[in-house]
């Protein structure tokens, strides 16, 4: 069974970034903006080539990895 995910190791919320809306540790991409894309259709790949910031390493327990 897959271990839990600690979110406070991905997902930072700071005051003084982009309003103190939830964002991607370490960069200034919120969570809506990312679960948005994903609704709209966009895949995973898509966005981390979009966004070369979110290295794989970095993503890689937000999302599955794409095939």
């Amino acid at each position: 069974m897959p271990q839990p995910i600690n979110y406070k190791q991905h997902i930072e919320i700071n005051p003084q970034i982009r309003f103190g809306s939830p964002v991607i540790k370490g960069t200034r991409i919120t969570v809506y903006d990312v679960l948005q894309w994903l609704a709209s259709g966009m895949s995973a790949s898509d966005i981390l080539a979009d966004l070369p910031q979110l290295d794989q390493g970095r993503s890689s327990r937000a999302w599955p990895t794409p095939p």
